[in-house]
């Protein structure tokens, strides 16, 4: 099998993302460095009921990653796999923070494998200070007038504000 450059690779990172975190920008930073286009993929999500609105989500991701310059910033809905294809991408992003979230990432890459056998899943894990870091945390954070700054960009803070006040 012929080696190919990842640079000239495109590579999806689909979630929630509600809202962005700076462990999900850690690896999104690090994903844009491995691959020549990354599309940050925003999923409209049935099974979660999201604080923000798609294009709320959206417009904060695109805020923080403004200065990333192979990085596009889209909605989805449906299977992601089949949404990869469109997009042409030939591998998937999944961020990994803890043991907890193996198990489950893992049956998602082996099935998504069968649906699409030519896309990949790559899995990266943030940084270690990100490791406990998630969304809902900081939503409950938000929710009581905790101080979230260590967690979430400036406009994201922002945007909590406003959601609870």
């Amino acid at each position: 099998m012929a080696k190919t450059d990842s640079r000239a690779k495109t590579a999806l990172y689909p979630g929630t993302f509600d809202p962005v975190t700076f462990g999900h920008l850690d690896v999104i930073t690090r994903a844009s460095e491995l691959f020549g286009k990354l599309i940050i993929a925003v999923s409209e999500s049935t099974s979660k009921k999201t604080l923000f609105t798609v294009e709320e989500r959206i417009l904060m991701i695109r805020a923080s990653v403004k200065n990333l310059k192979n990085v596009e910033v889209t909605g989805f809905s449906g299977l992601m796999v089949e949404f990869a294809r469109k997009r042409k991408a030939s591998v998937v992003i999944r961020g990994l923070r803890a043991i907890s979230d193996f198990e489950y990432e893992f049956q998602m890459a082996l099935t998504n494998r069968k649906i699409a056998e030519n896309i990949t899943t790559l899995f990266l894990m943030p940084n270690e200070k990100y490791t406990y870091l998630n969304s809902t945390l900081v939503k409950e954070i938000a929710r009581y007038g905790g101080d979230v700054k260590s967690f979430v960009p400036g406009t994201v803070m922002k945007k909590l504000k406003e959601k609870f006040t």
